[in-house]
């Protein structure tokens, strides 16, 4: 059996979609969930905002990159094996007097599979392989289904409830490598434009990319190779607002957050029919988010999530209650996640 993958996504860059993701891991964590993290972004964001440079350092060496996703496929790229067994890194914030990150002692750690920048070099690989998988081309389907397969083995060896994906903002072919992967995808949005045109790209190519796979799915040379399903189930959106006023969204953006409800049922859900229904009260909204953009310094500076940050991290006064409404409304919207792929677990708090 499976672990649930769930992937966030929208080719549209600028969405909060790292944080987001970051943010996400850690309060599962809280909440007694064993997480895996995968980060199949060649930039590599999520890695750097979990670790400290130091670490990079080693994981990224000269030569080999043996510990991070990338090394996990190398074998495949280079044509001489499969996918190896996945290193996962277990987090833990730093303290007053730790300079590096070290093993989490907590009975739910945090395990993190590291992106690499090199991975953008398995882009060249991609294509041929889709294509050869119509060919029954044993390879391509070890080659397509890479992602997934060391993803379910690093949840294996954690024995994770969940894993969480974050995604760079393209159509290209690791993303369609890594949304076959995906059980759920989750697509972050902010009220612009640019967002909006985000979901009329992504809605109907995340349904040919599905159709495409399933069509391959039955070429499968190899009968005891474990594929994807190619499931992609679009899992909600999430609206990180931009800077507010009087608790209410910039009134320039408010036309764009009314138009997400109906957009998003047209493009992701193929559902024509009008709604006038708010992103609040809309049924496949996760969350509305509001702009944390002055808490970010202070949690980049002390390296955890803002919902962790103490008066000793500068969070005092207004900044300690904004960094509990944090809390609160990732958990809400971890709780959400959760009852909507109906995952059969206890939530500790």
């Amino acid at each position: 059996m499976s672990t649930p993958i769930i992937t966030f996504f929208n080719n549209k860059g600028g969405v909060g979609q790292t944080s987001l993701v970051y943010h996400l891991a850690w309060i599962y964590n809280d909440l007694g969930v064993r997480v895996v993290v995968a980060d199949l972004d060649p930039q590599a964001n999520l890695t750097a905002a979990f670790l400290h440079e130091e670490r990079l350092e080693e994981l990224w060496p000269d030569g080999e990159h043996l510990l991070t996703i990338f090394g996990c496929i190398q074998p495949l790229i280079k044509g001489i094996g499969d996918v190896t067994e996945p290193h996962i890194e277990y987090i833990s914030e730093l303290t007053e007097d730790e300079g590096l990150f070290s093993t989490y002692q907590e009975p739910t750690p945090l395990a993190l599979l590291a992106g690499d920048v090199l991975l953008s070099g398995f882009e060249d690989q991609l294509p041929e392989a889709w294509s050869k998988c119509m060919d029954d081309d044993e390879r391509a389907f070890r080659v397509m289904s890479a992602f997934w397969r060391v993803m379910q083995n690093a949840a294996k060896n954690h024995k994770a409830d969940i894993i969480l994906v974050d995604l760079g903002p393209n159509l290209g072919a690791i993303n369609r490598s890594a949304l076959i992967a995906a059980d759920y995808v989750v697509m972050p949005l902010v009220p612009d434009i640019f967002s909006l045109q985000g979901l009329r790209n992504l809605g109907p190519t995340r349904k040919r990319w599905q159709a495409q796979w399933h069509e391959r799915l039955k070429r499968n040379p190899v009968k005891d190779l474990p594929l994807p399903s190619g499931t992609m189930q679009p899992l909600g959106y999430i609206v990180l607002q931009h800077a507010e006023r009087l608790r209410r969204p910039v009134k320039a953006f408010q036309r764009w957050i009314t138009r997400i409800p109906e957009e998003y049922r047209r493009y992701v859900l193929d559902n024509d029919g009008t709604t006038d229904c708010s992103v609040k009260e809309d049924p496949h909204s996760l969350a509305l988010l509001r702009n944390y953009s002055s808490l970010m310094p202070l949690a980049d500076e002390a390296r955890k999530p803002i919902f962790h940050l103490k008066a000793a991290d500068g969070a005092i006064g207004a900044h300690f209650q904004a960094a509990q409404r944090v809390y609160s409304e990732f958990k809400q919207l971890a709780r959400r996640i959760i009852e909507k792929i109906n995952l059969p677990i206890g939530l500790s708090l």
